[in-house]
């Protein structure tokens, strides 16, 4: 089962169907997929050392994410806007003071995180997150999101109807695909009535991200109750009680989740991180390919423009300069993984040829009049004829180059559109006129000795 199907009845289960029990062994089976995935990941000897040394961090991840998976650990965060009471609520959970509580905004600075329980053979723990949304606290905002998508639940905190940012931020985290549960914390400030239309409100709010029922009030820090006690002479007196938190409906759903769907939810965090950081992977792969690829065009486009303006040859110049594209073409098939045989390159050039020839007959009419001119040209005027030909030259193979690069990021296709529209695409996207002056500079210049100006 793949991580998309894994999802799907994953949130099938936690959404609109009835729970149901997983079996130990689908669950265990999940544990080693996500478990194979990160190893592959982590030892793909074709993922450049550049690009590994730029994801250093993730990487690092992959063998905590392994630990983890080996020893059945369930990371829940909680997450929510400054001073909503997520460390209250923490501390309540565990039932101990282990995350800074304190009035003033953004008393969590960084990830923390605690032991809570053990359930179904899994150790669960409780993972404190720096607000959001607090003035001056950008790095706090973007750590607490990278520390609920590295979870595998993550209780949603509020104390009172959503804002809107609330509510983007917990659309954020609905497409990080992790199971949430919504806790309004602070319910104790509410008349049972209150209370309810809030809750209704919530989850018309979180309606397609949260379940109904996982959307639960709680009481981290309750008030305390004002009583009045009555002397032994008949005195009256008022007195503060310290109430007990109210968390016991929200500790027992987090229970009822992780025995459940625990070793599921880490396996499925584990292959979500996996997918993403693959994704990552290959996007600075090929971002490193195409930085290659406009290198080894460029160079090529170099050496045949200055071939072709130094061989005092007319026509033959071209003739011998094909080579070059042949061998550019090659190039560029090893660049990008896909690498071709001398036919076949010779077959792709052919064809891109032929639909330049059929765009730009005019300009290859002119390259060959330059070429032809160069043989009775003498002097400078010879080396000013060999720089419009060189640059002409290093024009066709920037095209040739490009409709090649495109050809072979499509697999080795061309597309629905066919050579003819991939062709037409790189000639229009490109700025010929530009694309000549700075060519023949280049040329010019090293046809002297000098550097271009």
């Amino acid at each position: 089962m793949n991580i998309g199907e894994w999802w799907k009845e994953l949130r099938a289960r936690l959404g609109n169907e009835a729970p149901r029990a997983s079996t130990g062994g689908a669950a265990d089976a999940h544990v080693a997929q996500a478990s194979d995935a990160l190893r592959a990941l982590l030892d793909d000897k074709s993922i450049p050392g550049g690009v590994r040394g730029e994801l250093t961090e993730d990487f690092s991840q992959i063998e905590s994410l392994l630990d983890k998976l080996a020893a059945g650990e369930l990371h829940i965060a909680v997450f929510g806007r400054v001073s909503v009471g997520k460390s209250a609520l923490g501390n309540a959970l565990l039932g101990r003071p282990a995350f800074a509580t304190g009035v003033l905004h953004g008393t969590t600075k960084a990830r923390n995180a605690e032991h809570w329980h053990e359930v179904a053979g899994q150790g669960l723990h409780l993972i404190d997150t720096p607000g959001i949304n607090e003035l001056s606290g950008e790095e706090r905002e973007w750590l607490a999101f990278d520390v609920a998508a590295l979870s595998d639940l993550v209780i949603f905190v509020v104390d009172g109807d959503m804002t809107q940012s609330e509510l983007d931020a917990l659309r954020t985290l609905g497409r990080t695909q992790r199971p949430l549960l919504l806790a309004l914390n602070k319910a104790d400030r509410y008349t049972a009535d209150e209370r309810e239309r809030l809750l209704v409100r919530l989850r018309e709010h979180a309606a397609g991200l949260v379940r109904a029922e996982d959307v639960i009030a709680c009481a981290a820090l309750p008030a305390d109750r004002i009583v009045v006690q009555v002397g032994a002479d008949g005195d009256e007196a008022e007195a503060r009680v310290a109430q007990t938190p109210d968390v016991a409906a929200l500790d027992a759903r987090v229970r009822e989740i992780a025995e459940r769907e625990g070793k599921t939810l880490a396996a499925l965090n584990a292959g979500l991180f996996a997918g993403d950081l693959s994704d990552r992977v290959a996007l600075r792969v090929a971002a490193a390919r195409r930085d290659l690829a406009q290198r080894v065009i460029r160079n090529y486009c170099l050496a045949k423009g200055v071939a072709v303006a130094l061989n005092p040859v007319p026509v033959a110049d071209l003739l011998a300069a094909a080579s070059l594209d042949v061998a550019l073409v090659l190039h560029l098939g090893k660049v990008y993984g896909m690498p071709l045989t001398r036919s076949e390159a010779g077959t792709l050039i052919a064809t891109i040829c032929a639909q330049l020839a059929a765009l730009m007959g005019a300009i290859w009419g002119v390259h060959l009049v330059a070429s032809a001119l160069k043989g009775v040209s003498a002097g400078l005027s010879t080396v000013v004829t060999a720089g419009a030909q060189g640059a002409l030259a290093w024009y066709a193979t920037e095209l040739v180059g490009r409709a090649a690069e495109k050809y072979l990021l499509q697999g080795k296709s061309w597309g629905e559109g066919g050579a003819k529209r991939a062709v037409a695409d790189i000639v229009a996207s490109l700025d010929r006129d530009s694309i000549l002056r700075s060519a023949r500079a280049e040329i010019l210049a090293r046809l002297r000795g000098g550097k271009p100006a």
